[in-house]
């Protein structure tokens, strides 16, 4: 199949879904290989060693399924001294040869200063990137630390969604010290001061926020321009909280979101659909909040 343009996306009604979470794992350019920590991150969700996935690869994945995916990476280059792989360049432009149903994010570490600071702004001028993801765990910071303001002006000044990774993580989960990874620095309540700072900017929690649930649904609650992604987590395993408040008070700011390659929509899908939650707020929940959040409708 070659790529489709941007013209030739499915219209709303006739998408099943838009993930709003997905990682991109693989250049074009490498192979297939097992990255540092896939065995631990696969043991952890039960799925043996994690498989990875090009830009084009979830391109494909996707829009067999008739679905919609944000993409990302995640840099944590002073954390690990490694840069991201594949770069956010990398992802930009094959998710706009892809724009039929990839939503290409970026990530820059907040630690890499008025360095990340200039490459965040190209990200957005030059390479059309819709949003930027943030995990404070592996990045090693606090979300209300001034050293990511910077960053939050710029995502702000563009009108983008600023997504934070929160609650307990994969990453590291089962490796030595647990990888080095703070669990700490990702509780959602950090993330309030920055909703109020940057009250122009729309924020993402991502994943039931174990084990602080009750603090994610009060900052969405308070908050008017914060949303809740469900990805990393099975439906069925959804705390009743969470199911209570997608039915009622934030049903328009729940978004499907998957974690793929870790789940798989199929499976989160399959879940959902023996979950509790109202005819009429699914569809919200799959695409219609996200739709309207990137102003898809």
């Amino acid at each position: 199949m070659t790529d489709a343009s941007p013209a030739e996306r499915l219209p709303l009604d006739q998408l099943v879904a838009i993930d709003v979470h997905t990682h991109v794992h693989r250049a074009v350019d490498h192979q297939a290989d097992a990255k540092e920590g896939s065995e631990a991150m696969g043991e952890y969700f039960g799925i043996g060693t994690m498989p990875t996935y090009t830009v084009p690869e979830l391109a494909a994945y996707y829009r067999e399924r008739r679905m919609m995916a944000v993409v990302f990476t995640v840099d944590s280059y002073t954390r690990t001294g490694e840069e991201p792989e594949p770069a956010n360049e990398e992802i930009a432009r094959l998710a706009a040869e892809n724009a039929d149903v990839l939503i290409p994010f970026a990530s820059v570490d907040p630690r890499r200063g008025r360095a990340g600071v200039e490459h965040a702004k190209r990200l957005v001028t030059e390479h059309g990137v819709r949003g930027f993801k943030f995990h404070p765990s592996a990045q090693g910071f606090y979300p209300d630390d001034p050293i990511a303001y910077p960053l939050y002006e710029v995502i702000e000044e563009y009108g983008l969604v600023a997504l934070f990774h929160t609650g307990q993580t994969g990453v590291g989960a089962g490796q030595t010290g647990g990888g080095g990874i703070r669990l700490k620095y990702a509780n959602p309540l950090h993330v309030d001061d920055v909703a109020v700072d940057f009250p122009g900017m729309d924020i993402i929690l991502a994943h039931p926020s174990f084990p602080w649930q009750d603090e994610a649904l009060s900052v969405a609650t308070h908050k008017p321009r914060v949303y809740i992604d469900l990805s990393g987590w099975s439906p069925k395993y959804f705390p009743p909280q969470l199911v209570q408040y997608a039915n009622t008070l934030l049903k328009h700011k729940m978004l499907f979101g998957s974690d793929f390659p870790v789940i798989t929509p199929e499976r989160w899908l399959r879940d959902f659909d023996a979950l509790n939650i109202k005819d009429e707020v699914r569809p919200m929940i799959l695409k219609d909040n996200a739709a309207r959040l990137f102003g898809l409708s």
